[in-house]
């Protein structure tokens, strides 16, 4: 039997085809054999099923002799803090994040809250798991609820220092996930004075506003005309788990991913010298500029939080970020949070006599970029293999970190495969010519949809 639930990093699927309650269950049987911990922390998302699986996992892990740590409906990364804080030998937090209603899946991680891969222990799992053979189990295991929200919240607070910060109105968009409970805790400690206006903020399975995912341009509306009707300083919207976050300018426009990574890296070059940063290799003229100008070190890693956790520890590296919306922090656990990366961006605000479209404004018009741009081809290598007799020879610089990047002079482009999707993913950006950037765009779009 071969389960396609199984991903390079968790577990995703189909509910009732591609996962079940008892492929969960077998799921904690196998994590606890494998990882064998004494420990472990669960928690689980809002979504209608997520209960009956988290309980699934229970009896895996139980069957194994194993105390489970339950914190109950939660994000991501609260899962991830609990493993840490309770010394717990690894995390299972159930969610789909932001797949449609009908999905769901798992996020799993070690002690520490590292990460587990398909070659860190991912595949043994899934390897016993599709064996099936377990034999007796020895029991002994029990679950008990804990509650680390407060100290998480404490710690959280601990990145953004109160004195000397001025008023904000801030919008945020929870999109009826997990996320409100957690901000509500965390605003409601919170020394800093700023004003909320909570937009689709209750916990509802049924996503009546529709799945949370506001990378989809059609899924910004809402938040982007609180924004305006407000008069906020910013707008921030989460995924289901909010394990990402985005977030808009007081006129409402989106900012685009790879401007946060910069911003961000700027906001830990300000708060320690000569900070490194770890960027993906789509998009990175901005991040290299801005960090670089503000006295830090970029570093550049493959996509994926696997290999973004690895380099910053490697490196000591104060944050990563990616532009999908992912943020690593090194005092975190180099783990991604969705929480702190808003406190950051409205820390930067508070701080700064300009509004944030004026902080992305000059980023914008010197570094245009056109956004990630995905093709759904017959033949992946070919497509890239055309892609390079067209462009190869031309270009003063390539590097094959993620894919391949070619450096033209006055324009770059990456093109790699999805780690995740039977995708090619398109990435170009320009200096300063944004008629040069659609054209190359148009161009290069052609070329893939051939194949």
């Amino acid at each position: 039997m071969t389960l396609t639930c199984f991903k390079s990093y968790d577990v995703r699927g189909k509910l009732g085809e591609e996962l079940t309650e008892e492929i969960c269950e077998a799921i904690g049987r196998a994590f606890a054999r494998v990882m064998e911990p004494e420990t472990v922390v669960t928690g689980r998302d809002i979504r209608d099923s997520s209960a009956a699986l988290q309980e699934a996992l229970h009896r895996g892990l139980v069957a194994e002799g194993v105390t489970v740590y339950d914190i109950g409906l939660c994000g991501t990364e609260e899962v991830y803090f609990a493993t840490d804080h309770y010394g717990a030998g690894g995390g299972l937090m159930v969610t789909a994040s932001h797949n449609p209603i009908d999905y769901n899946g798992i996020k799993l991680v070690r002690e520490g809250a590292r990460p587990i891969s398909s070659d860190t222990g991912l595949g043994d799992i899934q390897a016993m798991v599709e064996a099936g053979d377990f034999g007796d189990a020895p029991g002994g295991g029990r679950v008990e609820v804990r509650d680390p929200r407060p100290a998480y919240v404490d710690h959280l607070h601990g990145f953004v220092p109160p004195e000397g910060l001025r008023p904000l109105k801030i919008v945020v968009n929870a999109g009826n996930g997990a996320a409100g409970p957690t901000f509500d805790a965390l605003a409601e400690k919170l020394d800093a004075p700023w004003t909320f206006t909570r937009v689709h903020h209750a916990p509802d399975g049924s996503f009546p506003n529709g799945i949370p995912n506001p990378l989809l341009p059609e899924n910004r509306s809402a938040t982007a005309q609180a924004v305006v009707d407000a008069g906020a300083d910013l707008g921030v919207a989460w995924d289901g788990d909010f394990d990402r976050c985005f977030f808009f300018d007081e006129t409402g426009a989106f900012l685009d991913g790879e401007y946060v990574v910069a911003l961000l890296g700027s906001a830990f070059c300000r708060k320690e010298e000569g900070a490194k940063i770890v960027h993906d290799p789509r998009v990175i003229w901005s991040t290299l500029a801005t960090v670089e100008g503000a006295g830090g070190t970029a570093i550049a890693s493959r996509v994926g939080h696997s290999h973004i956790k690895k380099i910053m520890r490697d490196h000591d590296a104060a944050y990563g970020g990616e532009m999908s919306a992912h943020h690593y922090f090194r005092d975190f656990m180099y783990c991604d949070s969705g929480m702190i990366p808003w406190l950051l961006v409205a820390e930067l605000v508070s701080r700064s006599d300009r509004s944030l479209s004026e902080m992305v404004a000059q980023m914008r018009q010197d570094y245009p970029s056109s956004g990630e741009i995905n093709f759904r081809v017959s033949d992946k290598a070919a497509a890239i293999a055309a892609f390079e007799d067209a462009y190869l020879e031309q270009a003063q610089a390539v590097d094959r970190l993620d894919g391949v990047s070619l450096d033209m002079g006055d324009w770059r482009v990456n093109v790699r495969q999805s780690n995740t999707e039977p995708v090619l993913r398109l990435n170009v950006e320009a200096r300063g010519d944004r008629a040069l950037l659609d054209e190359k765009v148009s161009e290069i779009s052609a070329l893939l949809s051939q194949h």
